[in-house]
């Protein structure tokens, strides 16, 4: 017994990866299990043989994805016994979330923040969507033109294809710290879509992002964002008068 729980090999088991890209599987499996059960900084995983055995994988995958959460303090390797975890999966990224939305820090710091996240996503995305992912991002797009043509500014369209690009990127970590600070994020959005003519040329610019998505062009891709995201930031600071 460990931290008043049975060891790993006793408990419910990880599901072997699939062909989707083996990082995500392994991240998404140790996610899983940690959930499934209930385990708490400092119950033990299980050694690096058993879990390469339960995932289906290499043992140097495995090994990657524990220095990987190694480096971000979640679990320990105790030579000769195992793995254990240090602190539940989602505390890093959620207190960071939690802490930049708590400053209420002013809009060109969350316009860079978006900048340096979404872009790189749209570059991922490229490579990594599925087709529900584009068929989410189509739908969202197809959401954003009614409530244009209705007279609204068109916010839950927007909302939704730019949460689609980041999903599409299939990096867990960028879709968390998205997800905790979504607040943030909406709020620059709002600011931005209630302009008089914003809505139909963000819808522009976002159809241009898709094509390059749906297209397999990671730079194009990145670079629609990156012009879309700093075209916005810099109407909204001559405006503001920064």
């Amino acid at each position: 017994m460990v931290g008043g729980k049975e060891t790993a090999r006793s408990a419910s088991r990880m599901r072997p990866v699939s062909r989707k890209p083996v990082y995500e599987q392994v991240s998404d499996r140790l996610r899983e299990f940690i959930d499934e059960n209930g385990l708490q900084p400092g119950d033990k995983l299980m050694t690096e043989r058993e879990l390469a055995a339960q995932l289906g994988v290499g043992r140097s995958t495995v090994r990657e994805a524990i220095t990987a959460l190694r480096a971000q303090g979640l679990v320990e390797v105790r030579h000769g016994e195992g793995i254990y975890l240090l602190k539940p999966t989602d505390d890093l990224i959620t207190t960071l979330a939690e802490e930049l939305v708590a400053t209420h820090v002013d809009h060109p710091y969350i316009w860079e923040a978006r900048q340096a996240i979404e872009v790189q996503c749209a570059r991922l995305a490229a490579s990594r969507a599925g087709d529900d992912d584009l068929a989410a991002m189509e739908a969202a797009l197809e959401l954003m033109a009614e409530e244009i043509e209705s007279g609204q500014a068109a916010l839950e369209g927007d909302r939704k294809f730019h949460l689609g690009v980041v999903q599409a990127s299939h990096n867990p970590i960028l879709i968390q710290l998205v997800a905790g600070i979504r607040e943030a994020f909406d709020k620059t959005s709002e600011t931005s879509l209630t302009r008089a003519g914003q809505p139909a040329r963000s819808l522009a610019e976002h159809r241009a992002i898709y094509a390059a998505i749906a297209a397999g062009d990671p730079a194009l891709s990145a670079e629609r964002m990156l012009a879309h995201l700093v075209g916005t930031t810099d109407d909204l600071l001559k405006i503001s008068g920064k």
